[in-house]
């Protein structure tokens, strides 16, 4: 069989730079350890009500971290608590939520806080809120039939 030398080429250069590529996804995942952010804690889905934080859901102001507030949500049966929550304008804040039931999405609408939420983990965002007003919250998962109605809000206020 004749290829041309330009085939030659391509072909020895795209199959160079798919050795390459696939050297440094593995020399990242394997030796260096690098790992998704996601699912790195975890907790009893039947024991959430009684597991702190997320026996007290809500926003609480800490001291000593890299961030003023923790939010914490647990999502269940279509709906999330706490409902509505007011957030200060500017504030760092760790959003941290699990789920008690069934996979259920966790995406603040006009924000990039987008998570998927599974029993027996714990997802974790760090945002600063910027911008006053009203935030919506929304399910994005499929979760069953009152799917449409899973909603809370965030107050961002002065």
């Amino acid at each position: 069989m004749h290829m041309h030398k330009f085939e030659k080429a391509w072909l020895i250069f795209g199959i160079g730079s798919l050795l390459v590529f696939l050297t440094v996804l593995g020399v990242s995942a394997f030796y260096l350890g690098n790992q998704p952010p996601s699912c790195l804690a975890t907790i009893d889905p039947e024991k959430v009500d009684a597991t702190a934080p997320f026996n007290e859901p809500g926003l609480k102001k800490v001291e000593g971290k890299d961030w003023d507030y923790e939010l914490v949500f647990v999502a269940s049966a279509f709906s999330y608590n706490p409902a509505s929550v007011e957030v200060p304008y500017g504030a760092k804040v760790k959003i941290i939520a699990t789920t008690k039931d069934v996979v259920h999405g966790f995406e603040v609408a006009g924000s990039n806080i987008n998570m998927m939420l599974e029993p027996g983990y714990i997802s974790e965002h760090i945002t600063t809120f910027d911008k006053t007003g009203e935030y919506l919250i929304v399910c994005n998962e499929y979760c069953g039939v009152g799917h449409h109605m899973m909603s809370s809000k965030i107050e961002v206020v002065k």
